[in-house]
């Protein structure tokens, strides 16, 4: 067997990336598998991986040939574990690595792409020193920021290749995917003749570029300020879905001040391996419904009302002219509008 060229993705899945940027990622994950399998030297020594993290982690495709890989359909969690996500991976170098011995060569140095959009909400000290004293000199990373208010501080400790993804531009997404395929040919080439060499190819086209790490502080938070999530159920399908809010700074009614508000998204259904990717112990976290504009119809049965909130706490569709069950708790009743906002519990992004 020829020596393999192991690559691991490793996505955040976090509930910030619900709706266009999953689906991108999941296009272009197929369109870098599509083009590898076309490329001789890659289709002879690269192996793939994807590794996806959100309150938890979990492996979705294990190691394998590029021949025999097909992109998978990506899952959506409440949370941002980058520490658990960083914990899955070694546990997956650890069990794959061939290493060399008189009788054989091991593989290349790994290459690892890790994509994130937001602010780990676990605490990733532990992770972290773990990485920088086993991995981080016999793996190559690449830490990749979807966001702009990604915490880059952090993903420099992790490695010194950390680039910002603007999405803002034209066929974005397709620059960025074309980019990371061209690395990963470049490196399954170069390795035959510097094991030790790792070139990324040339960016061009705006779409990424390096970020200078000494500008970056680091960020302590551990909730994702850049959207509010919403987790709500169908009460006529039992499935849960996601209401996405992303933040925008407003003038106040006088003009004379600015206030952070939230603008809807979507509503977009997602299936029950969200509560297996979701953290254990949530962070009690509330935002008031003055701060949130616009409200979605049911992605899940089309009721007018996705936005109703249930004596027990969680929110559910409704139809205005029936008595509704609530999929949560059970309670039966009738909806009625209210005058003023209210509190309601928000999922960690």
């Amino acid at each position: 067997m020829s020596r393999r060229f192991p690559v691991y993705f490793l996505i955040d899945v976090s509930e910030s990336m619900v709706g266009e940027p999953i689906q991108q990622v999941e296009e272009g994950l197929a369109n870098i598998i599509k083009e590898l399998k076309s490329d001789p030297f890659a289709l002879e020594t690269v192996w793939v991986s994807i590794i996806v993290f959100a309150g938890q982690a979990k492996t979705l495709i294990p190691l394998q040939e590029i021949f025999s890989f097909y992109p998978p359909k990506f899952p959506i969690g409440s949370g941002t574990s980058l520490g658990n996500g960083l914990g899955q991976l070694m546990f997956e170098l650890r069990k794959n690595t061939i290493k060399t011995t008189l009788e054989q060569k091991g593989d290349w140095k790994p290459i690892v792409f890790l994509f994130t959009d937001g602010v780990p909400t676990d605490e990733t000290r532990g992770a972290i020193a773990e990485w920088q004293q086993n991995w981080q000199r016999s793996v190559n990373l690449v830490a990749v920021a979807l966001g702009d208010q990604t915490d880059v501080g952090l993903l420099g400790q992790l490695t010194d290749n950390v680039l910002f993804f603007n999405d803002n531009k034209t066929n974005s997404y397709k620059e960025f995917f074309k980019w990371v395929t061209a690395s990963i040919k470049t490196n399954s080439i170069a390795v035959e003749q510097n094991p030790n060499s790792f070139d990324l190819t040339e960016l061009e086209g705006g779409s990424l570029s390096k970020i200078d790490l000494k500008k970056s502080p680091n960020s302590n938070d551990f909730i994702d300020d850049n959207y509010v999530v919403l987790a709500a159920k169908c009460q006529n399908t039992k499935r849960p879905y996601l209401m996405k809010y992303r933040k925008f700074v407003a003038q106040t009614g006088n003009g004379w001040g600015q206030t952070t508000m939230y603008k809807l998204v979507g509503a977009f259904q997602v299936d029950n391996t969200y509560f297996e990717l979701s953290d254990e112990v949530r962070l009690k976290q509330s935002i008031h419904t003055d701060k949130l504009m616009g409200a979605p119809t049911c992605p899940c049965c089309g009721n007018q009302v996705a936005f109703a909130l249930c004596e027990c706490g969680n929110i559910h569709c409704i139809d205005i002219q029936s008595v509704n069950t609530c999929p949560w708790c059970g309670n039966q009743g009738r909806y009625g509008i209210g005058e003023g906002g209210f509190n309601v519990d928000r999922t960690q992004g």
